[in-house]
C-alpha cells in the first residue's frame, strides 16, 4: 500500500496510540507541505508521546511556514505538562534558529525545575547563534549538572564570542576528560591566540579524545 497524505491522515486521526505514532514517522515519506498542514493536527494530542514527535518533527518541518512553527513551539515550550515535550521544543526553536524565542527560552530555563528541560534549553542556545544567549549560557556554567554544564561550553564555543574565554579557560583543568574535550571543541570555535596556547596544552592531554580534538583546533587555526 502506497503511502499518501491521506494514509497518514488517517493514520493520524486514529484512536490508536501506535498507529498516530506510525503516522508521524511516515511523514517524511509525503511532501514537506503536505506533512507541516498534517502534524499540526496532533501537536496538541493527548498522549505526550505523540506530542513529543509531533513537536520534533518541526525541526525539519517548520521551514515550510516558520511563522506558524514559531507559534507551535513556543506553545509547547511554555505550556505543555511534560517536560519532554517541552525539551523537545528547545530543541526544535534550536534548530530552526527562532530566535524571536529566545526571551522564552530564558524565562522557562530560570522558572523550570527539570533538568532535561534546561539542558536542552542551554543546548539550544549555542545553535540559536542570539548573543543575548551569553549571560544565561554563563549562569549555566555554575549548575550543579554536569550535562548542562558541558552543555554550557559547548553552546558558549557555538556562539563563538571571545568573551568566553576568561570563563572557559578555567575547565581547561577539569578533572573531568569530557568537559576538557568540550573546551577543547569550543575554543577550536572560538579561536584566536589566547584560545591557542590553551589548544597546545590540551594537545599534550593524556585522554586520546582531548587530545585529537585539540589538535584539530591547532591545525585549523
Amino acid at each position: 500500500m502506497s503511502i499518501t497524505p491521506e494514509s497518514v491522515k488517517d493514520l493520524l486521526s486514529s484512536q490508536d496510540l501506535g498507529e498516530r505514532l506510525r503516522g508521524i514517522n511516515q511523514l517524511r515519506l509525503i511532501s514537506p507541505a503536505s506533512a507541516f498542514e498534517l502534524v499540526q493536527k496532533v501537536i496538541t494530542d493527548s498522549n505526550a508521546r505523540v506530542r513529543y514527535a509531533a513537536v520534533s518533527s518541526l525541526a525539519y518541518l517548520g521551514r515550510e511556514n516558520l511563522a506558524v512553527a514559531t507559534t507551535l513551539l513556543r506553545d509547547r515550550l511554555l505550556n505543555d505538562s511534560e517536560p519532554d515535550v517541552q525539551a523537545a521544543a528547545a530543541d526544535s526553536i534550536g534548530g530552526l534558529q527562532i530566535t524571536e524565542a529566545f526571551e522564552d527560552l530564558q524565562f522557562l530555563y530560570r522558572n523550570s525545575s527539570e533538568w532535561l528541560v534546561k539542558f536542552s534549553i542551554i543546548a539550544a542556545l549555542g545553535e540559536l547563534g542570539d548573543q543575548r544567549g551569553f549571560d544565561l549560557l554563563q549562569e549555566a556554567l555554575n549548575s550543579n549538572e554536569e550535562l548542562i554544564k558541558m552543555a554550557a561550553i559547548s553552546s558558549l564555543g557555538e556562539l563563538g564570542d571571545k568573551r568566553a574565554l576568561p570563563l572557559l579557560l578555567p575547565y581547561a583543568e577539569d578533572g573531568d576528560w569530557q568537559i576538557r574535550y568540550r573546551v577543547a571543541q569550543a575554543l577550536r570555535r572560538i579561536g584566536g591566540s589566547e584560545a591557542k596556547a590553551v589548544l597546545e596544552k590540551l594537545a599534550r592531554d593524556k585522554v586520546e579524545q582531548v587530545s585529537e580534538e585539540a589538535k584539530l583546533g591547532l591545525s585549523a587555526s
